[in-house]
């Protein structure tokens, strides 16, 4: 079966760079599924999961943002971060999920809501993606 290069950038470096058969992501626009020989194509990417699949294999990278750059035979996603799984802190992105949701109850004028659901959700895909 035909496959994609996929490389996954962040500032700090290459978090990985594989061949896959298909890229699954959410844009900002919604959902794509990227083939080989897809057409080219730049994308604002949401906080989620970036699902790849070789064969009956399925891996998931958490992503917070940034853009993918789709090619015909490559595929680019520059995160502002990205975490595999086992790069998950599972124990600290739970306490930020719990500061987060404490800071958004808070009826206070000094926290900066749109912050901290960001994070909320953030730590909620770092979440979804270590399970």
């Amino acid at each position: 079966m035909k496959t994609l290069t996929v490389s996954v950038v962040t500032p700090d470096g290459p978090v990985m760079e594989d061949s896959f058969e298909m890229v699954s992501c959410k844009a900002e626009f919604g959902e794509l599924g990227i083939l080989p020989g897809h057409i080219p194509l730049v994308a604002p990417l949401s906080i989620s999961a970036v699902r790849l699949k070789r064969g009956n294999d399925v891996e998931r990278v958490a992503v917070s943002g940034g853009f993918l750059e789709v090619r015909p035979d490559k595929v680019t996603i520059l995160a502002q971060s990205a975490e595999t799984p086992t790069e998950i802190d599972v124990e600290r992105a739970k306490e930020s999920k719990t500061r987060a949701e404490q800071r958004l109850q808070t009826k206070q004028n000094d926290i900066d809501f749109q912050r901290a659901e960001l994070a909320l959700k953030r730590a909620m895909n770092r979440l979804d993606i270590a399970r």
